[in-house]
């Protein structure tokens, strides 16, 4: 099992280039055991573009969370600040080894229904190969 993730074009870059190795978000998915993010670019690419391996998951205050991830965020305070405002909590889902798929996937091609999720939804690869490209994904 894996989750696919919305993230902005911008940000998704970012991932795949290195220069964004920490994924934040407000809330994270509840199975923990998850080792592998499936990577949806939000409008206007609208496609699978690749997957990362997961090296854990960072939870803390978000003024906590900047100084321990900063170097590596790929956004600048202001936004991070913003993104986070009212939050008690925050979230890093530390980005390992990255996957570009040389084409992007149209998810509608492989995954019946789809709907972009706003955080992540839980999704399976039939193929049961991480590096294959383009994954096979079906819901799970």
């Amino acid at each position: 099992m894996k989750v696919l993730l919305s993230i902005k074009p911008e940000f998704a870059e970012k991932i795949f280039t290195g220069i964004k190795r920490y994924e934040y978000r407000k809330v994270v998915y509840a199975n923990r055991s998850i080792k592998t993010i499936v990577v949806y670019a939000t409008r206007p690419m609208s496609r699978i573009v690749g997957e990362f391996d997961v090296n854990g998951i960072i939870e803390a205050t978000p003024d906590c969370l900047w100084k321990e991830t900063q170097a590596y965020s790929g956004v600048d305070r202001e936004f991070f600040d913003a993104y986070f405002t009212g939050r008690n909590k925050a979230f890093a889902i530390c980005v390992g080894a990255v996957r570009k798929y040389q084409l992007p996937v149209v998810p509608q091609q492989i995954i019946q229904r789809f709907v972009p999720p706003q955080s992540y939804m839980y999704v399976s690869d039939s193929l049961n190969r991480p590096s294959s490209s383009p994954l096979q994904l079906g819901l799970f």
